[in-house]
């Protein structure tokens, strides 16, 4: 296991070097996005329409911050991540077409993002739940935030943080699924245990 301090926009190189179960921490910027956030940057993918933010090289966060105005600006109180299971839909779509480099959630995520990130060069990393003030520390200001309309919680925060983490790398490049090989690990004790007292 390593610890890697990373800035965005971060490359392809600096990503396929990460290995599940490295520590990675992230300067620069963060975009949040939970799920109607990523089903309106897929249906601007297929309508060609230009997103309101780069993620080239980006960072997405599974996160609905709480966040208060002050003096006229906004500032996150809360950015607890939300579980990346119900992004599994879309992120591997997002990963191909926009050139995402890491990702940031809860909870794992499945096949396609795992084949995603192998194949076009992207991670899966998981930041502690509960913690969301830890996370609130690491962002010293909102640079801006897209589609209000669909609430606070699921709009685009483009957030300028530093040494946001510690991020668990749970999906990397070279095939590894941390979430995935737990679940598995888990089913085989179970199934031992059964035939040990003697269950179906």
């Amino acid at each position: 296991m390593a610890t890697y301090y990373l800035r965005t926009p971060v490359s392809e190189e600096d990503v396929r070097k990460l290995r599940a179960g490295d520590i990675v921490y992230v300067t620069g910027v963060v975009v949040t996005a939970r799920d109607a956030a990523h089903r309106r940057i897929m249906e601007y993918v297929r309508e060609g329409k230009k997103l309101p933010v780069d993620l080239r090289g980006g960072v997405i966060y599974h996160c609905g911050p709480v966040v208060k105005k002050k003096n006229g600006e906004w500032e996150v109180i809360a950015a607890g991540p939300t579980t990346s299971a119900r992004m599994e839909l879309y992120e591997a779509d997002v990963i191909r077409e926009l050139g995402v480099r890491i990702v940031i959630g809860k909870g794992g995520m499945g096949e396609r993002t795992m084949e995603a990130c192998r194949k076009y060069g992207a991670v899966y990393t998981i930041f502690t739940g509960g913690a969301a003030v830890l996370a609130a520390n690491a962002i010293k200001r909102v640079v801006g935030v897209e589609w209000l309309d669909l609430g606070i919680p699921e709009a685009l925060w483009i957030l300028e943080v530093e040494n946001l983490g510690p991020l668990l790398v749970s999906i990397d490049t070279h095939g590894r699924n941390l979430t995935a090989e737990v679940i598995r690990r888990a089913r085989k004790k179970k199934e031992e245990l059964f035939r040990k007292l003697g269950l179906p």
